[in-house]
């Protein structure tokens, strides 16, 4: 058997059997996940229910017993001569024209002595056994059991007591329109295919959505059974007689008040036909099945032309290896895949980056070397100006005639020349900087003298320097010199590239560990691309600058522990943010 058909063979027994063998298992946990999702929601909407018919029940006991101690109810006392007892029905049940069918006081004796019916007035009502009672606000509200021939009504029965001879004068009846709850079920299950049902205590089915309201069981017991079980778990699978010939999922929930109404423990059932419930699974299996195909189709297609891919790693590794070549730059290396053809694709590309890398380093010595030999060149030719100038500045302080304002601008011309001279000797220790000298340093006042110095340039172009000092605690471990050179790069960046009548704000902030400066101008901003290689050695955008600049900026921040990023200003431009740990590591 030749190599290609051994190939074949072995890609249709792998793929083939694995494939049936991981569509199985899918179907099986993507069954028991929707059947698990099925019983959550039904568990859900039976509570949801539950508490709707919770709350209603609340509102409409609330109102009996708020309306029993109106003042208008001692009425009774003289039967209501004057109805105006009944007109206050009248107008309770015109508001509440969806909720009750009838208002009534009733004295003692049975008999009707005011009602939002006038017709009713004189009749004398036979009270039935109480069928559910609650206490609410001092008053105890009793529930008749409800029958077939209230047509859709459940009266509430709650006694108003005599403010004058104690005792009590009568009941107010409230016959609430019980039809509102089967609305409330019938919206719940509409288009669901299930079915809602809530039993009394005793599993009296005392309200139900449509269906089972059309198999003639509402008011019966023949779904008390269901209750026991629900009593037990919240989801159940059962037979669905006396409603279905199939079998069902139940979820259920039990009444648990609402405010201060403890409920009735009353029962919610949510139906719903098992074979209903799982037809997402069975269209699942008819797209697993489909997909057992299609995965039997292309491994047949695959196991065919396998014989044809054992050279392409081969092809790859050259491909990538030309590509570095001609170009000097890495691409994505070729997937390396098991076996010695693998393992000579991962050592090969190790030895390519490896080369890369060393590339890398050699191109940043050749540039430490050129920082090198350029300080000191300017070590040379710059030291002696600066000592002329320092001297001279020395000796122009001692004039007796020079003015405090000219005073100001010698210790400036003094005190700059000096740090030059250290900058100079700073960038002859490029290659092994000098570790910062830590002191207590008030960060508001250095960003003060930074922006002094460099009053005259902001001048001459009309640049206006605005300082935000918003930190709480200014003062921070820094070497002041370093940090000082830092912010006046940052500020000369700007006043360069800036137009006239630019703008540069300096804006502080704090917390217990770091302090932020933001240094923004509105200038033309640098290009989200080139935001990482700004702090490169010798990359710059500006005419005559060197680009050396900025990486002796990153190289401060970074000796203080510090970040330094550079991103877009609310101000259009260009935006550099530092932060400086306010003590150092071993710091005092």
């Amino acid at each position: 058997m030749t190599i290609r058909k051994t190939l074949l063979v072995a890609f249709l027994s792998v793929g083939l059997l694995s494939a049936i063998l991981l569509a199985s298992l899918a179907f099986v946990k993507a069954r028991a996940a929707v059947q698990a999702e099925i019983e959550r929601n039904l568990v859900i909407q039976a509570a949801t229910i539950a508490a709707d018919i919770d709350k209603m029940m609340f509102e409409r006991l609330q109102n009996a017993a708020t309306w029993s101690h109106l003042d208008i109810m001692q009425d009774m006392q003289i039967r209501d001569v004057d109805k105006r007892l009944s007109h206050f029905l009248a107008d309770l049940h015109t508001g509440y024209k969806d909720v009750y069918l009838d208002l009534s006081c009733v004295d003692n004796a049975g008999r009707v002595i005011s009602s939002s019916n006038a017709a009713r007035l004189g009749l004398s009502e036979k009270p039935q056994p109480p069928w559910s009672s609650a206490s609410l606000s001092g008053a105890n509200v009793a529930l008749e059991p409800p029958t077939a021939s209230q047509d859709g009504a459940l009266v509430m029965r709650v006694p108003v007591a005599s403010a004058f001879a104690g005792g009590t004068l009568g009941q107010l009846r409230l016959t609430l329109d019980w039809t509102g709850i089967y609305d409330v079920l019938d919206q719940a299950t509409s288009g669901s295919g299930r079915m809602l049902a809530v039993l009394d205590g005793q599993g009296r089915l005392i309200a139900a959505s449509r269906e089972l309201r059309e198999h003639g069981l509402l008011l019966g017991y023949g779904l008390a059974d269901w209750r026991k079980g629900a009593a037990r778990t919240n989801v159940s699978e059962r037979p669905g007689s006396p409603i279905l010939d199939s079998d069902v999922i139940v979820g259920s929930a039990i009444s648990r008040g609402y405010a201060n109404f403890p409920g009735f423990g009353w029962t919610t059932l949510v139906i719903q036909p098992l074979d209903q419930a799982f037809a997402p699974v069975h269209r699942m299996a008819v797209i697993f099945m489909g997909l057992l195909g299609l995965i039997m189709l292309l491994t047949f297609s695959m196991a065919t032309w396998v014989s044809r891919e054992i050279a392409r790693p081969i092809t790859a590794l050259t491909r990538f290896a030309r590509g570095y070549m001609r170009n000097k730059v890495l691409q994505a290396p070729p997937v390396a895949h098991g076996g010695e053809v693998g393992e000579l694709t991962e050592a090969f590309v190790q030895m390519v980056r490896d080369i890369d890398q060393s590339q890398q380093n050699l191109v940043r010595a050749s540039k430490l070397a050129v920082v090198g030999e350029m300080s000191a060149v300017i070590a040379h030719e710059v030291r002696t100006p600066l000592g002329i100038l320092r001297s001279s500045a020395q000796m122009l302080q001692r004039e007796s005639g020079i003015s405090e304002e000219g005073r100001e601008l010698v210790g400036f011309i003094e005190s700059e020349t000096e740090r030059l001279n250290r900058l100079v000797s700073a960038m002859l220790d490029t290659a092994r900087p000098r570790a910062p000298a830590y002191s207590g340093v008030d960060m508001h006042k250095l960003i003060g003298n930074s922006i002094a110095m460099l009053g005259a340039q902001a001048g001459k172009k009309q640049v206006v320097v605005t300082a935000s000092l918003r930190a709480a605690r200014p003062l921070i471990e820094c070497d002041e010199e370093q940090i000082t050179q830092v912010l006046l790069n940052l500020l000369m960046n700007g006043l360069q590239i800036l137009d006239h009548g630019g703008r540069i704000e300096i804006t502080t902030r704090d917390d217990d560990r770091y302090l932020t400066i933001e240094i923004a101008d509105d200038g033309p901003g640098i290009d989200p691309t080139e935001r990482t290689r700004v702090f490169e050695a010798f990359f710059f955008k500006r005419e005559g600058g060197i680009g050396l600049g900025l990486a002796i900026v990153q190289q401060i921040v970074n000796s203080h522990g510090g970040e330094i990023e550079a991103a877009e200003s609310g101000l259009g431009g260009a935006l550099f943010r530092i932060r400086l740990p306010r003590i150092q590591a071993g710091g005092t």
